[in-house]
């Protein structure tokens, strides 16, 4: 099978970078998949990035490589890590990017990378996307042992992933992440709002954002009221906020980390 990298950044559109870190894969194999998650990831914002990873990882095949590079303190001394699951791989600097990967990709085996035997010279230490990730990348996908990059770290960083919690009978959760179309997607799931009805007894859920109140859940963005706050259940399992054919986070200026109580 050919080899597959996938690429995920927070280095937008308008430069020469993403192309530069293509190039230091192809260079080293022009046979090799690449597959572009996402360049758009806001700035510096790993919490994003991590999210972002979580939620379309296993649509690929077995043995992908992730490479995430996400990365405010490039050029220090912060290390870069590669990690091993039982079906992926994934490359990232060791800032907490992989948090997610880490809750639920158990057990994993973790390396940090050898920088002196694999990193490219390079006049400056700005963008190790290109001179550090892309050629490591590379070479896993050749097949180069992963034994090989550097030795086994139990000390990689990760952040507290946040959890739906309860407070005197009512479930409180938050907005994880806010799509481009303005929705709203908490961390509470299925089972946290069935949670909720039975020990609520109550048959209609009402969810509270903010100074907003949704009672009960549609099916389908369509079923949504334009104007009004709505709620479902998306595809990725999580209870997601909307605006019918609007964005929610502009119009009631919503977003990361806000509140969000079911009872």
């Amino acid at each position: 099978m050919v080899p597959l990298i996938t690429l995920l950044t927070d280095f937008g559109e308008r430069d020469w970078f993403v192309a530069s870190v293509k190039g230091a894969i192809l260079s080293i194999n022009p046979q090799i998949r690449i597959v572009d998650l996402s360049h758009q990831i806001a700035p510096h914002r790993i919490d994003e990035a991590s999210y972002f990873l979580k939620s379309c990882y296993r649509e690929f095949p077995e043995g992908t490589i992730h490479v995430v590079v996400v990365d405010p303190g490039v050029g220090s001394a912060r290390r870069a890590i590669m990690v091993k699951s039982a079906q992926y791989f994934f490359l990232a600097p060791d800032n907490g990017v992989l948090s997610s990967i880490f809750e639920a990709e158990q057990p994993v085996e973790v390396r940090e990378i050898d920088q002196l035997k694999y990193r490219r010279k390079s006049p400056g230490r700005t963008f190790d996307g290109r001179d550090l990730f892309a050629p490591v990348a590379a070479r896993l996908a050749n097949h180069e042992p992963f034994e090989s990059y550097g030795p086994i770290i139990g000390d990689y960083r990760r952040f507290p992933i946040a959890q739906p919690r309860w407070e005197q009978g009512i479930l409180v959760g938050e907005i994880v992440y806010v799509d481009r179309f303005g929705n709203l997607i908490t961390n509470l799931t299925p089972a946290n709002l069935e949670g909720v009805r039975s020990v609520r007894q109550r048959g209609v859920w009402l969810i509270r954002v903010g100074e907003w109140i949704i009672e009960g859940l549609v099916e389908s963005y369509s079923e949504g009221t334009v104007g009004k706050l709505s709620a479902l259940i998306n595809s990725d399992g999580r209870l997601e906020l909307f605006l019918k054919e609007s964005s929610a986070a502009d119009l009631f200026r919503i977003g990361r980390g806000e509140r969000v109580e079911v009872s």
